[in-house]
């Protein structure tokens, strides 16, 4: 686990974060939690209720928007997280950053942060915003058919792939489905080299 820990931590440091800017857009940020169990890690995911204003319905990763007493996108990422499902700061060892990527259905810029958690953590869900949480283990992530890769559509004039990934009748899509594959190709590279 701590192995793993540290070869993400290397990784996320050594890369060049891809940030991106736009004044029409509200800076957010999210926070993928992973934890080690039973000898596997394991991705923990939200569902968002049908009372949001945005992404009704949706798996996502805790986090929301910016708000200025936050000071930094990681202290938004934690304030999120805690008052989503109660995942408290100090047990969050955040290991880096992905790259900043855009929304189409709500106009914000999502800035992705990585931190493991302990197992068996005693969440506690916020009522009006987390439908419940899902926890699915990487090797499912990385099990041939869990991803595909849809038509392209367009944000703010760019095309963008679309993935989707399917476990156990869950659906991840969208954003949350692009922060996923990038996390799951740094994992994947770090997991098989021997250094």
């Amino acid at each position: 686990m701590q192995f793993i820990n540290q070869k993400l931590r290397e990784a996320l440091s050594l890369r060049q974060k891809i940030l991106l800017a736009d004044p029409k857009r509200r800076p957010s940020a999210i926070l993928l939690p992973f934890y080690y169990q039973a000898g596997q890690h394991i991705i923990l995911f939200t569902r968002r209720t049908e009372l949001v204003h945005h992404h009704k319905g949706e798996i996502s990763f805790p986090g929301g928007g910016y708000h200025p007493d936050d000071g930094t996108l990681l202290k938004t990422a934690l304030r999120e997280s805690f008052e989503e499902i109660g995942l408290a700061p100090e047990d969050v060892e955040i290991l880096g950053e992905l790259d900043d990527t855009l929304t189409r259905g709500s106009p914000y810029i999502i800035s992705p942060f990585v931190g493991s958690i302990l197992p068996d953590y005693k969440f506690k869900l916020s009522a009006f915003e987390i439908a419940e949480i899902i926890e699915i283990p990487i090797p499912e992530l990385l099990k041939e058919g869990c991803r595909k890769e849809e038509s392209e559509y367009v944000i703010d004039g760019k095309p963008v792939t679309a993935y989707v990934y399917s476990y156990n009748g869950k659906r991840i899509t969208g954003a949350t489905a692009r922060i996923l594959k990038q996390f799951l190709e740094i994992y994947v590279r770090v997991s098989e080299s021997k250094v």
